[in-house]
Parts: structure tokens; C-alpha cells; sequence
């Protein structure tokens, strides 16, 4: 048996600049905010993937209400770009610019190419003293921890509810990272993993997922799409092909709708096609959940109260 999980469709919105609050900072005369936020999305040629973002920078905003400008952008593949986010922010009146890049871990958009795509704008239009400074990645902020968390109990708890003897079930739980050639990124990864399933949950000191749904060690795996070991159809294929588990969720840990997660849900398929009598359930991707938000507006917090102590 297969079954994936739908994911909800996306709604396209517009791209303004939105102003926020609850930063450490102070408006300039007549209330007008002087600190932007730059969040920049990795960027994906899918539109769904696109609108999901901009959705949640409209979350940020929300989130946050009022004393700070916020204005999305994006690294490649669509508008506006780093370089007009930037300019976007200054004709906004922005004087201090804090960077958030929208990045699931530290690797090479975070270590580098953002950093110089920021600096090289600055560059052009001698602001380079208005950058505030770089939020750290969201990788495993304790929101998203939670959100990992909701989007795989929501999948067992979907095909266990009100079916009879599938309790007993033996579960096995691939967690699919997009990969990187970041050796640190990979180690992440696997952290994430573990803390997801093995972590004691805040409701309870003494479960955690493994304890509730009876996962044990060798049922636990982490695999990536691409440029990182071991890839997504080997783990799929090593699990089924041991005969010890009835069923395999796989949580692709994704932020957006897109061309990967498509993809990554065509590879469970195929490997599903071989082993009929395993069912494989395809978890949903994060989305623009209040959760990222909340992670987001965290990092922020946490660079301007390091700056603030400096």
C-alpha cells in the first residue's frame, strides 16, 4: 500500500515592503522605522514554491508588527533579487539593514554567496556601513524542532487512527535532507534527526517520538536528494529490502512546495512500486507555517541582543 500525504495548494500574494515590530530598535522621527530585514529565500523556478515564500515573509510581518521594514528577496531564480531587496530597503528609508537568510543550515549560500551578494550591493551604493549584521540559519531553532515534529507525528498518527492492528506496525522513519557538499550542513542533518525523533518531548519528560511509536535504532535513517551520502532510493531500498518493517515514512525537510519535493516523492514511488506489501507514507514539507516565522524572528532577536552586548 501507498500513500502520500497531500500538500495544500499555494496562494499567490503580493511582494511589499511590510513594516514590523518587536525589534530592538528605535523609529525615527515622526515613527517612520529605520531598521529593515532582508530575507533572502534560496529561490526556485517552481511558482508554488515562490508564492509559499513570500506567504511567510508576509508571516514575518505579522509576526513581528511594526517598528522595522521587512522585505523579502531571493538568491536565484526569481525577483526581486538580493541587489533590489537592498535598494528596496533604502529607498524605504532603512539605516541599519539586518540579513536573514532563509536557510535550513550553514553551508555555501549561508557561508558565502550571500554574504557577497549583500556586500557587493552595499558596495554600489556605499552602505556597507548599514549592514546590521547575519541571522544565523533556523536549522534547529526550538520552533522548528516542533514543527519537524508535528509534520511526522501527523503522518504515523494518519495511518494508525481507527485502523485496527496497525500499531503494532513495525515503523521505520527516513528523514530526506536536500544535501550538500558541506560536510557540516550533512552532520546537521543527521542531528536534526536525531533530536526530532530521540529528543524528550516538552510535554513529556520522560517520551520522546521513538518511545511513542516504537522506532527503534535501526528504523531510524537520514538520507539526502543529492551531492551527500547515502541518497534517498539506496535508504528506501535498504529498508524495505530488509524485511523487518510494514511501513516507511518518509519526511522530506523541505521548506517549500517545489521541484524537489516532487521529486523526492517520485523516487518513494518507484521504490514503493518494488515493495508492494510495505506501505510508504510521504510526510509534507514545513511551509509557511507561524512556526518558521517565529524561528526567523528568533535568529533576529538573538544577532540584535549579541550586537547590543558588543
Amino acid at each position: 500500500m501507498e500513500r502520500c500525504i497531500p500538500t495544500k495548494e499555494a496562494t499567490p500574494i503580493s511582494r511589499p515592503i511590510s513594516e514590523t515590530s518587536d525589534l530592538d530598535q528605535q523609529p525615527a522621527s515622526g515613527g517612520h522605522p529605520t531598521h529593515g530585514i532582508l530575507l533572502i529565500g534560496h529561490g526556485t523556478r517552481d511558482q508554488r514554491g515562490t508564492d509559499e515564500f513570500f506567504e511567510l515573509g508576509d508571516r514575518l510581518a505579522n509576526h513581528l508588527a511594526g517598528q522595522s521594514i521587512v522585505q523579502p528577496c531571493l538568491l536565484e531564480f526569481q525577483s526581486p533579487t538580493i541587489d533590489e531587496g537592498w535598494r528596496r530597503l533604502l529607498d524605504a528609508g532603512a539605516e541599519r539593514i539586518t540579513v536573514s537568510p532563509l536557510l535550513l543550515f550553514a553551508a555555501g549560500h549561508a557561508k558565502s554567496d550571500i554574504p557577497d551578494a549583500v556586500e557587493a550591493v552595499a558596495r554600489q551604493t556605499q552602505t556597507l556601513d548599514r549592514i546590521a549584521g547575519y541571522s544565523r540559519p533556523i536549522s534547529r531553532q526550538p520552533h522548528m524542532i516542533d514543527l519537524v515534529r508535528e509534520r511526522l507525528i501527523e503522518s504515523i498518527e494518519s495511518v494508525s487512527d481507527g485502523e485496527a492492528g496497525n500499531a503494532s506496525i513495525a515503523t521505520a522513519v527516513v528523514m530526506v535532507g536536500r544535501g550538500s557538499l558541506d560536510p557540516c550542513a550533512s552532520s546537521d542533518m543527521r542531528l536534526l534527526t536525531e533530536v526530532t525523533v530521540r529528543g524528550r518531548l516538552k510535554q513529556s519528560h520522560r517520551s520522546c517520538i521513538a518511545d511513542l511509536y516504537a522506532i527503534d535504532a535501526d528504523g531510524l535513517r537520514t538520507t539526502f536528494y543529492a551531492m551527500a551520502q547515502p541518497r534517498l532510493p539506496d535508504t528506501l531500498d535498504q529498508i524495505a529490502a530488509s524485511g523487518r518493517f510494514g511501513r516507511v515514512i518518509v519526511q522530506p525537510h523541505l521548506l517549500f512546495s517545489g521541484r524537489l519535493y516532487d521529486a523526492i516523492e517520485r523516487q518513494t514511488k518507484e521504490v514503493a512500486t518494488k515493495f508492494s506489501e510495505i506501505e510508504f507514507v510521504i510526510s509534507r514539507y514545513l511551509g509557511p507555517d507561524a512556526k518558521v516565522a517565529a524561528a526567523i524572528a528568533e535568529r533576529i532577536d538573538s544577532l540584535q541582543s549579541e550586537n547590543v552586548g558588543e
